[in-house]
């Protein structure tokens, strides 16, 4: 299974979208042995001091399809969970400095926990959904899918236009556009969908 991430994908106000939304949507991958499942505690990374999480809504795929158009995107969405994509921002700038991938810095072993799987038909309008995460009992990311730059359909229709979307993947849909920071070891996480925790998981 394939693990996909879209970037740079929320605004705080809606009416930044118009002026933002050119087509060219930020996909990368991410290795199916970052993806922690079942609420399991995260051994903090060796590789990294500066450990930066995103709260994210996870689509699964329920089909495999490929060159999907968006008036039948939604069909290939089987559940929807609630993650974190890390990222070892350290590892990133170093990286960024001599022009290569990101792969070291989102691939590493944890960096994609994710749970809380529901049927889509429990989401009857997927442009608004809301989620949140807290950290140590503090609220730090909320958001609502109505501030998504691109929507689940149309993310799914554009990268089925590159690779062959198969039952099972997953893709991380994009960060709230305020709150994303630094965890540190001890930290306790969890996320919740319309009210209801579906992660939660500490870092030891």
């Amino acid at each position: 299974m394939k693990i996909i991430g879209i970037g740079k994908n929320y605004v705080n106000d809606k009416s930044e979208i118009a002026g933002i939304k050119t087509g060219h949507q930020l996909i990368f991958l991410k290795a199916e042995s970052t993806l922690v499942t079942d609420n399991k505690d995260i051994v903090f990374p060796k590789i990294t001091e500066q450990l930066i999480y995103e709260l994210e809504l996870v689509v699964k795929i329920g089909k495999q399809g490929k060159d999907i158009p968006e008036s039948e995107a939604a069909s290939y969405i089987s559940e929807i969970g609630v993650g974190i994509d890390y990222t070892a921002k350290d590892v990133l700038t170093a990286s960024r400095e001599n022009k290569g991938p990101w792969a070291l810095a989102k691939g590493f072993d944890g960096a994609s926990p994710a749970n809380g799987f529901k049927p889509v038909s429990n989401f009857p309008d997927l442009n608004n959904i809301n989620f949140s995460l807290t950290i140590n009992g503090e609220e730090k990311q909320s958001g609502n899918t109505t501030d998504m730059i691109y929507n689940f359909v149309e993310i799914i229709s554009f990268v089925s236009k590159y690779m062959t979307l198969e039952p099972g993947d997953l893709i991380f849909t994009g960060t709230p556009a305020s709150g994303a920071g630094q965890n540190v070891k001890g930290d306790h996480l969890q996320a919740s969908v319309e009210g209801e925790l579906l992660l939660d998981f500490k870092l030891i």
